[in-house]
């Protein structure tokens, strides 16, 4: 009988490639997602790509009464996946209680829930954001953390403390944090991606929104760092490459492989990229010109930062696979696909 896992914020962009992947692997998957910021439709999105519709609830993990009574519901649940977290940084910078509140309580609402109906295993989302500036580059899995810049970078690096504590105070739980470096790209079938509510955030979807002519330009934040060209660097990971990865940490926490009850791993590709190179390597794999504009450098934006991905690699037998140029050609075929272009 297929293994149930449960994937918080599923419908999202990481969580919804993530199921994909999960299925092609043989597991059975249950979705519990607000819906703050993705859709239903990606349900059906997801049933095309792998042939089968995953179970779904739609509820707050933030409602300790709701979790207990969905896994009141679903004791056969043998792993967590947890993506459920309001994620943008200016936005969290204006309403901090709602992001510690939302990201905090839904955590500590499974962990509750994994003791209780003993559920041991646990992947969590973590993000690079928890290194801040590193000192020394390549990051490692050793790097020491810094102060966070916003109170969504806090709320990664508390919940990482928050897992670790509990899982030393309780032995039956293991887990596993992720730290991703930078997301893009989006399934080969454009049938999903990322789909940012409002003005992204993030440096791919603002690149294909303005191919797409829903922005008018792109700006650089920022030509004048210690870089190749002087925009800031960043180590860009492929989706499903990312995806992939989860899987990988789920068998290795339901095989009994891990070498510790709480492990931290860095997903990324070991490579720098600067804004620039981003933005010639979309118009290289696209044969669009974008209309880009530098400007001054945006408070809380880091320099340089990039993965060492050798013990990730070692460890759990995964690396990231896909080049540059073929992922920023997926996020522009999922942008023309959602915008209706052909």
């Amino acid at each position: 009988m297929a293994k149930k896992i449960l994937v918080t914020g599923g419908t999202g962009y990481i969580g919804s490639h993530t199921v994909v992947e999960l299925q092609a692997s043989g597991y059975d998957v249950v979705i519990v997602d607000d819906l703050s910021n993705s859709s239903i439709d990606v349900l059906d999105n997801i049933e095309k790509i792998s042939g089968i519709k995953p179970a779904f609830e739609q509820f707050d993990l933030a409602d300790a009464a709701k979790t207990d009574e969905f896994f009141s519901r679903n004791s056969d649940i043998e792993a967590i996946i947890h993506f459920a977290a309001s994620k943008a940084v200016g936005e969290s910078v204006q309403k901090p209680l709602l992001y510690y509140r939302n990201n905090l309580m839904s955590l500590m609402n499974l962990l509750d829930c994994q003791l209780k109906y003993n559920v041991a295993n646990i992947v969590f989302s973590s993000s690079c954001t928890v290194y801040g500036q590193p000192d020394v580059l390549p990051v490692t899995e050793n790097t020491p953390r810094k102060d966070a810049e916003s109170p969504y970078g806090n709320t990664k690096r508390v919940n990482e403390d928050i897992l670790s504590d509990s899982i030393a105070a309780f032995p039956q739980l293991k887990g596993i944090a992720l730290r991703y470096f930078n997301p893009i790209g989006a399934h080969p079938t454009a049938l999903i991606g990322e789909l940012p509510l409002g003005v992204p955030q993030n440096l791919v979807p603002f690149i294909t929104q303005t191919a797409a002519g829903l922005r008018d330009e792109l700006k650089v934040f920022g030509d004048d760092y210690d870089t190749v060209d002087g925009s800031a660097v960043r180590d860009y990971i492929n989706v499903v490459d990312l995806a992939k990865a989860h899987v990988v940490a789920i068998e290795r926490l339901l095989e009994g492989k891990n070498k510790k009850n709480y492990e931290i791993f860095n997903l990324g590709t070991g490579n720098g990229l600067s804004v620039l190179e981003i933005v010639n390597g979309f118009e290289k794999a696209t044969g669009v010109k974008l209309n880009y504009k530098i400007v001054g450098r945006r408070a809380g934006d880091i320099e340089k930062i990039w993965a060492d991905t050798t013990f990730a690699n070692e460890e759990l037998g995964w690396k990231a696979e896909k080049g540059t140029e073929e992922t920023l050609l997926s996020a522009w075929n999922w942008e023309k696909k959602v915008r209706g272009i052909k």
